[in-house]
């Protein structure tokens, strides 16, 4: 099984669930969470005055699945919700030893 964990850009959370929903992979954890990669936040003006804010929104999907399920569901993300811009995201993948499903006891792959 693989972990995959997107960090997005928060406009682009619905367009990816609905790419996961038509994939048959709903299960899906949400965090709204604050950083910034290469470009290191971004420069605003408010009454007349810049300032920089370091950690822009963003959004963490995670989800497990898989093996062989893994790769069309990166290609799924990187579809849905890639701009061309800068701040895009990025995306992680972990190997997953086990899951267990608590309410059937179910583990691995069945736990999915």
């Amino acid at each position: 099984m693989k972990k995959i964990e997107a960090i997005i850009r928060p406009g682009k959370t619905n367009s990816v669930m609905v790419a996961l929903r038509e994939m048959g992979y709903p299960g899906i954890t949400i965090s709204e969470v604050e950083g910034h990669g290469k470009q290191k936040g971004i420069t605003l003006q408010w009454r007349g005055r810049e300032y920089t804010k370091e950690l822009l929104p963003k959004i963490k999907l995670e989800l497990v699945v898989r093996n062989e399920d893994a790769e069309k569901i990166l290609v799924a993300i990187v579809k849905a919700a890639q701009t061309g811009g800068i701040g895009d995201g990025k995306i992680f993948v972990y190997d997953v030893v086990d899951a267990v499903r608590i309410r059937t006891d179910e583990r691995g792959d069945d736990a999915v």
